[in-house]
C-alpha cells in the first residue's frame, strides 16, 4: 500500500504533497497505439485495486490513502485537479480561485452560484471556512515533543495529513456578503498558494456531527473562536466535539445507514461499500458541473494479490488493474489478450523509516541499522527487473530526472554510504552503543510481495550485524503508522507533482504525516523559509541543506523510485496514457467511457 502524500489541499490524498515535485522529463509510456474506439453513454467497468476502502475523508493522517482519495476523487467537485502532465486544472465549472494582490498575496475562491451537495444543501462559504480551519491549524494551540511527537500540552484539533504551514500564514477569511467566498490574506508568499485550499467535508455535516445546528452554527464557532496560542492554550470543548467528529466520523468500512456521510459534490457518489471486498460508483443526480459522468456504473473490487488481479483482467472480471509491478507482474500483463498496458517511472519511492524512540533512542543504533540495509540487492530483487538501468535512490526529496537537484543532494547528504552493507561497521556502533539484544520490531505490508521481499533481505543482514528482528508484516500495517508499535516500517510515499509542502508535512516538527519523529530544529526553520519561497532555484538549494540534516538524523533511508504499471481492456475508453502520481488512472473518471464494439 501506498500512503498519499498531499499538499496543503486535498490533492485528490494524498496526499498529499510534493517532496519529489513534477519530474523534468516525461515518464515512460509503452501503451501500444490503437485506433479510437466507438463509445456511447453508460455501461459500467470495474476496476481493480490493491487496497481496501476504509475512509470518506483521505484529508486525515488516518484515512490519507490512495484508494481513499481514488473515491474521493470521483466523489467531489474540487477547485482544482492534477492532470497526466502534471499540469495543475481548475474547474471553473464549480468554483473560481483568483490571486488578487502579490503583496500581500491574497486569494479569493468563490463557489459559483448554485452548487449543492447531493442531500441538496448549498455550498457555501460554511464549507470553504472549514477546509480553511483544517488545513491551517490556526486553531491549534498544542505544544508538540520533538521525539516523541506527543502533544504535551494544549490540543491539536485536527488531524490533517497535509502540511499546515502554507494556510498557517492566513488569518481569519474575509467572507463575502454573498456567502459563496472567502479571502484569503497571507503574512508572506506561499509558493503553493494555487494548490493550498480545495473543498473538504460538508459544514453541515460536521456541525451536525458535532451536536451544531447547522453549518452556520459552526461558522460561528470559528468565527468568534481566537487563534490558537501554544504560550497560552485554552480549553474548547465545542471545537474539540467537531475536530473529533471531522478526524473519525468519516471512516466506515461499509455504507453508511447516515447519507450525510458519504454525501457528493461530484461526478459520481458511492452507493455501496460491501467491507474489504468492494465499492460501487453511480452519477451523482445532482451534479451539473462540467465533468460529467458518462458512465452508469463503477465497481471498485479490492485485489491484493497482483497475480488475482491480473488473472481477473485475463478472465474479463475486471477491466482495469494497477497492481504492484515487478517482472512476474509485467509479463503476466503483457500477456493478457485485448489488454493496453502502460508502464513508467512513478512519482514515488519505497522506503524504511525508523522511530527515534526505544531501541532506536540512541542515533548509533539507528545508524548501526542503516549500515546493515542491503540497498543495491533490494533494487536489484524488485526494480532491475523491470528497469535494468535503475539506481539505488539517494534523496527523499528529489528523483535523478531533477538533474541539478539530485546530483546536488547526493553530493551532500548521508544517504549514499548506505549502498552496500558494512556488517563490521554496524558491529562496531552496536558495541558502542550498548545494545542489549532488544528486538528491532519492522512494521511492513505482508500481502505486498515487494515490501516481503524488501523486509527478508534486510532482516537477514540485520541478524548477521547482531541485531534481533521481530517480524511485524501485518495487512492493516496503515492504520498502525505512528501508533508506537514498531521500531521501523517499510513503505512507500507517492504524490502529485506540483509543489514543495510535501517537505514539512513528512519531516516537520510534530506534523501529522511524521509518523516516525523526525525533528531537527535547523531543517524546521528551512522548511518554513521553503514554503514562502517562490523561486524554483532557490528551491532547489533550500531543499539540499534540508535532505542533508534529515539524512545526518538517521531516521530514513530511500530504496528506489517506483516502476508503476496499469493496464486497461480493450472494453475501457479515456484511459490513455501512464499518469505517474497519486491518482493514477483516476485523475479523468469522468471521461471513461465503454467501447460498444469491444
Amino acid at each position: 500500500m501506498k500512503i498519499r502524500r498531499i499538499t496543503a489541499g486535498v490533492a485528490a490524498l494524498a496526499a498529499g504533497a510534493l517532496v519529489l515535485t513534477a519530474c523534468t522529463n516525461s515518464p515512460t509510456d509503452e501503451a501500444t497505439a490503437s485506433a479510437p474506439a466507438t463509445t456511447t453513454t453508460g455501461g459500467t467497468l470495474t476496476v481493480s485495486e490493491t487496497n481496501e476502502f476504509f475512509s470518506f475523508n483521505p484529508s486525515t493522517a488516518n484515512g490519507n490513502t490512495d484508494i481513499n482519495s481514488k473515491i474521493s476523487l470521483a466523489t467531489n467537485s474540487h477547485l482544482y485537479y492534477i492532470d497526466d502532465q502534471l499540469k495543475v486544472q481548475h474547474d471553473d465549472s464549480f468554483a473560481t480561485t483568483e490571486k488578487l494582490s502579490d503583496d500581500p498575496l491574497t486569494v479569493k475562491y468563490t463557489i459559483n452560484e448554485g452548487k449543492k451537495w447531493s442531500d441538496g444543501e448549498p455550498i457555501d462559504a460554511d464549507d470553504l471556512v472549514l477546509a480553511w480551519a483544517v488545513f491551517s491549524g490556526y486553531y491549534d494551540d498544542a505544544t508538540v515533543d520533538p521525539a516523541s511527537g506527543e502533544v504535551t500540552s494544549g490540543t491539536q484539533y485536527f488531524s490533517y495529513a497535509g502540511s499546515t504551514l502554507g494556510l498557517g500564514l492566513t488569518e481569519f477569511p474575509e467572507i463575502g456578503d454573498d456567502n459563496r467566498s472567502i479571502t484569503l490574506t497571507y503574512s508572506k508568499p506561499f509558493s503553493d498558494w494555487e494548490v493550498a485550499l480545495d473543498l473538504d467535508r460538508p459544514a453541515h455535516v460536521v456541525a451536525k456531527g458535532a451536536g451544531l445546528a447547522d453549518g452556520a452554527a459552526l461558522l460561528d464557532l470559528f468565527t468568534k473562536t481566537a487563534k490558537g496560542d501554544a504560550a497560552a492554550p485554552v480549553d474548547n470543548p465545542e471545537l474539540k466535539a467537531v475536530a473529533d467528529f471531522y478526524n473519525t466520523g468519516f471512516d466506515y468500512t461499509t455504507l453508511p445507514s447516515d447519507k450525510g456521510l458519504y454525501l457528493s459534490s461530484g461526478p459520481y457518489i458511492v452507493s455501496d461499500v460491501v467491507e474489504s471486498q468492494s465499492v460501487t460508483l453511480v452519477p451523482n443526480e445532482t451534479y451539473d458541473g462540467d465533468l460529467t459522468p458518462k458512465l452508469d456504473q463503477i465497481v471498485v473490487r479490492t485485489i491484493g494479490d497482483p497475480s488475482a488481479a491480473i488473472q481477473a483482467l485475463q478472465n474479463g472480471e475486471v477491466d482495469v488493474v494497477s497492481p504492484q509491478a515487478n517482472a512476474d507482474t509485467l509479463a503476466a500483463l503483457e500477456a493478457v489478450p485485448d489488454a493496453t498496458v502502460h508502464q513508467g517511472l512513478q512519482l514515488a519511492f519505497d522506503h524504511i523509516d525508523l522511530n527515534s524512540t526505544g531501541v532506536f533512542a540512541d542515533p548509533k543504533v539507528r545508524e548501526a541499522f542503516l549500515k546493515v540495509i542491503p540497498r543495491q540487492a533490494i533494487l536489484d530483487a524488485i526494480i532491475v527487473p523491470l528497469a535494468p538501468d535503475a539506481k539505488v535512490l539517494d534523496s527523499v526529496l528529489f528523483v535523478p530526472a531533477q538533474k541539478d537537484g539530485y546530483a546536488a543532494t547526493i553530493k551532500d547528504n548521508a544517504f549514499p554510504q548506505f549502498t552496500e552493507p558494512d556488517i563490521e561497521g554496524a558491529k562496531a556502533l552496536l558495541a558502542e552503543a550498548g545494545y542489549d539484544g532488544t528486538p528491532v520490531r519492522v512494521l511492513y505490508n505482508v500481502n505486498n510481495p515487494n515490501r516481503v521481499d524488501a523486509f527478508k533481505l534486510i532482516q537477514a543482514s540485520a541478524m548477521e550485524a547482531g541485531f534481533v528482528i521481530d517480524d511485524q508484516g501485518d495487512a492493516k500495517w496503515g492504520s498502525r503508522l505512528g501508533d508506537g508499535s514498531y521500531d521501523a516500517s517499510i513503505f512507500g510515499w507517492i504524490n502529485s507533482g506540483v509543489g514543495v509542502s510535501g517537505v514539512p508535512q513528512i519531516y516537520g516538527t510534530g506534523q501529522s504525516s511524521n509518523f516516525n519523529g523526525v525533528s531537527s530544529t535547523e531543517a524546521d526553520s528551512l522548511m518554513d523559509e521553503l514554503v514562502s519561497t517562490i523561486d524554483t532555484d532557490a528551491q532547489v538549494d533550500l531543499q539540499v541543506k534540508i535532505e542533508k540534516l534529515l539524512s545526518e538524523t538517521y531516521t530514513t533511508l530511500p530504496f528506489f523510485q517506483s516502476v508503476g504499471v496499469d493496464a486497461v481492456s480493450s472494453r475501457v475508453v479515456g484511459i490513455d496514457t501512464y499518469n505517474p502520481n497519486q491518482n493514477g488512472v483516476w485523475w479523468n473518471v469522468w471521461e471513461w467511457s465503454v467501447n460498444d464494439n469491444a
